[in-house]
């Protein structure tokens, strides 16, 4: 008999179909996207991600440097990651950066009107198919202000939290928890989270130095990953409970070297 009820258990589990493998898209610019070994130590929170989540995720970073909502609709990057989408991905949308480029009109996407209106067909366009869209507020640069970094996207970001209210669509709210992180660390301490390097560090990445206030350092890149993390932890969506409780691949003090979780 117990043969027969394991053979019968056997037999319901191969029936059963398996359970589909959780994945998060993100779409966004340069502070998240993927750089190659020949441009370390500049890091992308996408790509860190990963590190703060059970292996059993996956995470498709789409971000692109350089791109705002705009560009990254016109340019067909939007449908081809819907395109690539499964029903039931979480796609990540963080923009603001480039949308605020006033002096580069084919980026430029004033808040109240174009950045609202992309964002909004976004959400709707991932509904479609759906996915679960979270909005994620555009990270702080080292822009301080006595004390206090600024923040330098506040309109955009005050946008996004209006649709939370009105579409009913998750947030991650980025620039709230890095001005905290960056604000604690303070205007020198916080160097070591961006690209601030002299010619004495010899990188082949940067042989004459870099003082870059808005990309990150691959200690910065994690940083910010485990602001997302922990953000994304407290979402009622499916994936929040894939999230580590212990994040010490995001929370690291000496940098790694390269783009590896450990």
């Amino acid at each position: 008999m117990r043969m027969l009820l394991a053979a019968g258990a056997a037999l319901l589990a191969m029936a059963l179909p398996a359970q589909a493998q959780q994945r998060i898209l993100i779409a966004s610019d340069s502070t998240a996207a993927n750089y190659g070994a020949d441009k370390y130590p500049q890091t992308g929170w996408g790509m860190m991600l990963k590190c703060g989540l059970q292996p059993d995720v996956e995470v498709i970073n789409r971000a692109v440097g350089g791109r705002s909502t705009r560009t990254f609709i016109s340019e067909g990057k939007w449908d081809a990651l819907l395109a690539e989408s499964k029903p039931g991905d979480v796609v990540l949308i963080q923009f603001g950066h480039n949308d605020a480029s006033v002096s580069r009109p084919e980026r430029y996407a004033p808040a109240a009107t174009l950045y609202r209106d992309n964002l909004l067909r976004m959400i709707w366009e991932s509904r479609g198919r759906g996915l679960i869209p979270v909005l994620v507020t555009p990270p702080a640069r080292r822009s301080f202000d006595g004390a206090r970094a600024k923040a330098d996207f506040a309109a955009y970001s005050q946008v996004e939290r209006e649709l939370v209210v009105t579409t009913n669509t998750p947030l991650i709210d980025l620039e709230a928890r890095s001005l905290d992180f960056v604000s604690s660390a303070g205007e020198a301490g916080s160097k070591k989270y961006y690209l601030h390097y002299t010619p004495a560090d010899k990188l082949s990445a940067f042989p004459n130095g870099i003082a870059d206030d808005t990309h990150f350092s691959e200690l910065g890149a994690r940083a910010m990953a485990n602001l997302v993390a922990q953000e994304l932890k407290g979402l009622k969506i499916p994936v929040a409970e894939k999230v580590l409780p212990e994040r010490p691949d995001l929370t690291r003090t000496k940098p790694l070297g390269n783009f590896a979780c450990h």
